[in-house]
């Protein structure tokens, strides 16, 4: 895999495009000029790795637009050490992302095969910090919590009571919540059984789906 003048170029681009958007975040804005985003996408995709659209990547799943990336990522407020559980590694991009902010990553994937091609590809870029899991993402983790900030990167159409249990108090959500468009999130562990909830912009997201999926 190379990571030429060219793509460090590009990325650089894509960064300023996504602080003229808005994202003020300069730890999210850095992370994502130091990670390839064309390492996670198939070599037809290479040369549009750096424009700021979701793209393809099996199964009818996307590898997610870098402004959507960086949005959800800058609300999550990650913390170096935090305990982050993923719902939707995908890629294994955003995972990554939250690795180079310093956390400590648990991600599950519903999709056998993009759970291997993630892993192994992630285990080749030894960023470190993340475990992969092929698991039920509506059940999360339950023997890995409690987690500090979890983020779902799917469409859900109502909030998996199973993953609010696992947010230790304190901790906080990034979720889509949805039908065929879904509002950003973030919801606030107050104590054992209350919640504090913030809604910011629409999104269009993959749906949030049960089970697992074999190859």
């Amino acid at each position: 895999m190379k990571d030429s003048y060219r793509h460090k170029g590009l990325r650089k681009q894509l960064v300023e495009q996504l602080r003229e958007k808005g994202i003020a975040d300069e730890r999210v804005l850095q992370a994502m000029a130091q990670l390839p985003r064309h390492f996670f996408l198939d070599k037809a995709f290479e040369e549009w790795a750096y424009q700021d659209k979701p793209f393809p990547i099996g199964k009818e799943q996307t590898i997610s637009q870098p402004y959507t990336v960086a949005y959800q990522t800058s609300l999550l407020e990650v913390s170096k050490r935090d305990k982050i559980l993923e719902i939707g590694t995908g890629s294994g991009y955003q995972a990554a992302i939250l690795a180079l902010l310093g956390g400590r990553v648990y991600t599950v994937e519903r999709q056998e095969l993009l759970y291997k091609k993630a892993k192994a590809l992630l285990e080749q870029l030894a960023i470190g910090n993340i475990r992969c899991y092929l698991r039920d993402g509506y059940k999360g983790l339950p023997e890995f919590a409690p987690f500090d900030k979890i983020i779902v990167t799917a469409g859900a159409e109502e909030v998996p009571k199973p993953l609010l249990e696992q947010l230790r108090i304190g901790g906080s959500m990034v979720i889509p919540v949805g039908g065929k468009a879904q509002r950003m999130k973030r919801i606030t562990k107050v104590d054992a059984d209350q919640y504090e909830y913030e809604d910011f912009a629409n999104f269009r997201f993959v749906p949030f789906l049960k089970g697992i999926n074999k190859e």
